[in-house]
């Protein structure tokens, strides 16, 4: 059976400003697809849109549940057939920190975003792919979500939920031709790390120097296509995704 193609299909991508989402959405456009860049910042997003042929902004605040929920009417008509969902948002704002001195606003911030918006974005699309019979889903978990990280507690649990849910989703829908796909990256260069010193770039550098290697956004993107591009019959439930120098 024939690979899948990504061509002329409609992906929504959140947290698609910068990192990850950004290097997926720019990998969906050159292979064809249509993409909803759905992502909090407009400034960033504007000139990304304008830059990426086939791609359409969408300023979108994920903890907004009315925004999300109405989300696909502020798409032109051909835009909210949504074929791939990449749920990518997320942060870890002041999340390096101790249990024992962590802030309890802090801690529902992270899961508001990394958890609770995933399920409101997901929730707003899925019925439509279920309908068509058609449609991918990927979730950006963590290897957090599976190891032992101190003094990350309420951004492993947000992932642990996104584990989990993934899970249960891709059970709730194997009797369907949708497919869930769960990547759980290790230490990437993204800017979730200088959220965790709250926007100290210093820390951030001196964070990522410390383990002396770390993977790129465009390295999760690879695995992000090597699993939508498989045929409709295999579906890529998991990748842990490491640098070399990890276990």
């Amino acid at each position: 059976m024939a690979d899948a193609s990504l061509g002329d299909r409609v992906a929504f991508v959140t947290g698609a400003a910068r990192g990850i989402g950004r290097a997926i959405a720019t990998g969906l456009v050159a292979r064809g697809a249509k993409v909803v860049l759905a992502d909090r910042d407009a400034a960033t997003l504007e000139p990304l849109a304008a830059s990426l042929a086939g791609s359409v902004p969408l300023v979108l605040e994920i903890n907004d549940g009315p925004a999300v929920a109405s989300c696909l009417d502020r798409l032109p008509e051909p835009m909210q057939a949504i074929d791939i969902l990449v749920n990518n948002a997320g942060h870890d704002i002041g999340g390096r920190t101790r249990f024992d001195l962590g802030s309890a606003d802090d801690w529902a911030a992270i899961i508001e975003t990394n958890l609770i918006g995933l399920m409101r974005v997901t929730r707003a699309i899925l019925p439509g792919m279920i309908a068509r019979g058609r449609g991918d889903i990927v979730n950006m978990s963590s290897i957090s979500a599976l190891r032992l990280v101190p003094d990350q507690a309420p951004y492993s649990a947000s992932k642990a939920g996104v584990h989990m849910l993934s899970d249960i989703l891709r059970g709730e829908l194997a009797e369907t031709p949708l497919r869930v796909i769960e990547i759980m990256p290790g230490l990437t260069r993204t800017n979730i790390v200088a959220t965790r010193h709250r926007g100290d770039q210093e820390a951030a550098e001196r964070y990522f120097e410390r383990f002396g290697m770390a993977l790129d956004p465009e390295d999760i993107a690879r695995c992000a296509f090597f699993a939508l591009e498989q045929p409709p019959h295999v579906q890529i439930a998991q990748m842990f995704v490491l640098p070399t120098n990890r276990w």
